[in-house]
């Protein structure tokens, strides 16, 4: 009998070693087809969608496979797929992994060894900071090593809980046993890959947002800012005669910061919205829609090229752009992006951001508030622009800040406040 056990468990052994081999093959094929004209996560869903034989399961080791490769950013380049793969697994992680004591069994066993001497374990010939190597560019409040280190972490799930939701979000957040860490009163953090949909009424009671993505508009919330902007508040018959206030989220992508700007002011503001892609704004009246946000203008610009609706922008009092850029401060989560990388590009961003935040604040009313936001960790891209907007645009700088996410598992962004 115990000859028969003995001969299932090793059978058993087999076929685990087996398919675990088979999920680095398909890991290898996705990342070698993959040509970074897209998103990964585009990429590989219609990779999988092609080849339904493998399970939700499946494909989520096979992807964690995927994103250590990436993980590993602009270093060791050199060595094959499958060793870099093993690298970062063995990297970022801290207790044991199956393929690693397959493949590396002295790896698996010191896998909870320090970061530094896991890299001397490796024996491959690279720094940390060779993760991001482009230390120059970025902005001076960066730690490079810590920056760099972030990479091997995934950033965590955020949530910002909405106004008179957080008893009842809290409520069913504890019966349903998920780990979570209250970050403020509003944020909560999850595992990345959490699926809060099943538990919340995602945009009506809670909205997924980094944790510094909350923080971004933190200056609306001074009493003497707020008393700045009570003169440019109106009575409006659209909400029952109260008093309002208008802005424009020149950059609005899919609403994020306007939904965060109309809790941030209590309801008190009418929006309007623009973006140069009709299907972001699009996918905005849904959002709009769920988070309660009925009273709103909108249109289609390119800002960039100054190329504006035939229609007459009043001034706003306040104006947010959040605008393009290199999004290096959230490739922590789409790492792919910090692999396939080029310097140059900062430039070209830049250039972009100088060209929209001209042709925006021409409609910023006098003593308004100018945001500009990124989520860069380039100088160029962030303290270079805020400089522009003061020494050539007429604009006095109220506040900036580079909001550090490297070490809370977060994004990171950049916040300056400007008053004309």
């Amino acid at each position: 009998m115990k000859i028969v056990e003995a001969l299932q468990e090793k059978q058993r052994l087999a076929q685990f070693t087996t398919r675990i081999k088979n999920y680095l093959k398909i890991a290898i094929r996705l990342i070698q087809g993959y040509k970074a004209d897209e998103p990964f996560s585009t990429y590989s869903k219609r990779f999988f969608t092609a080849d339904k034989q493998y399970g939700s399961r499946d494909r989520k080791y096979i992807l964690s496979l995927c994103y250590y490769y990436f993980r590993l950013g602009q270093s060791v380049k050199t060595i094959s797929v499958e060793e870099r793969i093993l690298t970062g697994i063995f990297l970022c992680e801290q207790s044991s992994h199956e393929l690693l004591n397959i493949l590396k069994p002295s790896w698996n066993i010191n896998i909870n060894s320090s970061l530094p001497q896991k890299i001397l374990d490796t024996n491959l010939s690279f720094e940390l900071q060779d993760i991001f190597p482009f230390k120059e560019e970025l902005s001076p409040a960066i730690n490079p090593d810590q920056f760099a280190a972030s990479f091997l972490v995934q950033p965590d799930l955020f949530l910002r809980i909405r106004q008179k939701r957080r008893e009842t979000m809290m409520q069913r957040l504890n019966k349903s046993g998920l780990p979570f860490t209250m970050k403020n009163a509003d944020c909560l953090a999850l595992p990345n890959g959490t699926n809060v949909e099943t538990l919340f009424a995602l945009d009506h009671e809670a909205v997924i947002q980094d944790y510094n993505s909350q923080q971004v508009l933190h200056y609306l919330t001074s009493p003497p800012v707020l008393a700045l902007l009570e003169p440019f508040q109106k009575y409006s018959p659209e909400f029952r005669h109260t008093r309002v206030i208008k802005a424009w989220d020149c950059c609005a992508a899919s609403g994020g910061k306007s939904i965060l700007l109309y809790d941030v002011l209590h309801r008190a503001v009418k929006p309007t919205v623009s973006d140069i892609r009709l299907p972001v704004i699009m996918k905005l009246h849904q959002r709009f829609k769920k988070a309660g946000i009925r009273f709103y203008d909108y249109f289609i610009c390119d800002l960039e090229k100054n190329i504006l609706p035939e229609m007459t922008l009043a001034p706003f009092p306040v104006i947010i752009c959040d605008a393009p850029c290199t999004g290096s401060g959230t490739w922590g989560r789409t790492p792919e992006q910090l692999f396939f990388f080029k310097k140059e590009k900062i430039i070209s961003f830049s250039e972009r951001q100088k060209a929209i935040v001209t042709n925006a604040i021409h409609f910023l009313a006098k003593d308004g508030l100018f945001f500009y936001i990124t989520c860069s960790v380039f100088k160029k891209e962030n303290e270079i622009i805020a400089e522009y907007i003061q020494e050539n645009l007429g604009l006095s700088i109220q506040q900036m800040e580079l909001l550090k996410g490297y070490d809370k598992k977060a994004d990171t962004m950049f916040v300056a406040v400007f008053k004309k």
